[in-house]
């Protein structure tokens, strides 16, 4: 009986915290994206989770994005990734509790939902991956020249260019055409799902193609792009007749990804939400990063999409926020903010906040948790607004 009251009266505690969250003037979820290797490295210690839920309370937060899976590496036990930060933090706490599971309870106990950030398609500049031991070369993509990213050096667009062009996000890019890299994606998150069934949600993230600078709107123009492996273009043919770049190119490639989302989805618990951080400009991440994100919320593959409008521009802030939720997304958008572009500037978050709660939006989300730890001005003007 006194065991029953105990949770019983924490229970009562957590709503009560949950409603104390929640002052008149915050328009929807507030989330925060958690790096796995920032800062703060949150899931390397007890204390750390401790903090990270504590912070996130003074902050109002409801929605903590915690990265478990980044270059091809697990914060969870996996045999698909490489799981040695997950083994790091039991040898170092033997005695304690899983990592993942005592950020849920004490997230859940306060009223503070956490998903698992995923890291899709990128492998930063991690070659040895177990997805490309699995896979082989295959798995990573090929560039309109026929130059894998693995023979890239130091990430760089090979001379001669590479005296004009660079991508967007240089590292090793998996290839959503070919088949194993899908099922070993698929498979890591089932690691994901027996290893922490209390989550709320998988949010995908680089779950898109690389592209260049400068950017071209689609393989009809000039410049790179990628997706050029064999694997890919001769599975193209076999639905086309032949290979050919342009439209039914573009759209092959944009339907690999939307297929891997769905893939993704089909392996979730039902409870668990599907979200994806997604380009901001709708249009370039349709046509140059081949993320039709727009339709993975028009036909249920995503419960919601977190629009990463990371400016300093205040005014293209606004934009951004009204195209997103009026004419593009509507009411399952988020607006990403980069408060790491501004902590300097505490006024300039709190004001693209007040900026966003303008239209109403889903819900907001800052990043990053480490960025803002970092300057202690910059996290009492968030907890004080």
């Amino acid at each position: 009986m006194r065991r029953l009251a105990r949770v019983f009266a924490l229970a009562l505690c957590a709503a009560a915290c949950s409603r104390a969250r929640a002052p008149a003037d915050t328009v929807g979820p507030l989330g925060l994206w958690v790096l796995a290797e920032g800062s703060e490295r949150a899931l390397e210690s007890p204390e750390k989770i401790a903090a990270l839920v504590e912070r996130a309370v003074q902050l109002r937060a409801s929605d903590l994005f915690v990265q478990v899976h980044r270059a091809g590496r697990s914060w969870f036990p996996s045999t698909h990734a490489d799981d040695a930060p997950y083994r790091a933090f039991h040898a170092a706490h033997p005695d304690g509790p899983d990592a993942l599971a005592e950020l849920v309870a004490r997230a859940h106990a306060r009223g503070v939902r956490v998903h698992a950030w995923f890291n899709c398609l990128n492998l930063a500049a991690n070659r040895d991956a177990p997805i490309v031991k699995i896979v082989g070369r295959d798995a990573v993509l090929v560039d309109r020249e026929g130059r894998s990213l693995l023979d890239y050096p130091d990430g760089k667009v090979p001379e001669p260019d590479g005296r004009w062009l660079e991508l967007d996000t240089p590292g090793i890019w998996l290839d959503p055409a070919v088949p194993a890299v899908v099922d070993e994606l698929a498979a890591t998150v089932d690691d994901l799902v027996r290893a922490a069934p209390d989550l709320d949600g998988l949010h995908l993230d680089y779950i898109r193609y690389p592209y260049a600078l400068p950017m071209i709107p689609g393989s009809r123009f000039r410049g790179l792009d990628f997706g050029y492996g064999a694997l890919a273009k001769e599975r193209f043919a076999g639905e086309h007749g032949s290979f050919e770049p342009g439209d039914a190119w573009d759209e092959f490639r944009r339907a690999r990804v939307s297929e891997l989302v769905e893939r993704m989805r089909a392996h979730l618990p039902p409870r668990w939400k599907l979200s994806a951080a997604v380009l901001a400009f709708a249009d370039r991440a349709y046509l140059t990063s081949l993320q039709d994100w727009r339709a993975w919320l028009e036909d249920g593959r995503l419960d919601f999409a977190v629009a990463m409008a990371y400016t300093r521009d205040d005014r293209l802030f606004r934009y951004h926020a009204h195209a997103l939720r009026f004419g593009i997304g509507g009411d399952r958008v988020w607006l990403g903010i980069g408060a790491w572009l501004a902590v300097d500037e505490p006024a300039r978050i709190t004001h693209q906040l007040e900026l966003a709660r303008e239209v109403k939006p889903a819900g907001v989300s800052l990043f990053s948790y480490d960025a803002l730890v970092a300057k202690p001005p910059a996290l009492e003007a968030l907890e004080h607004p």
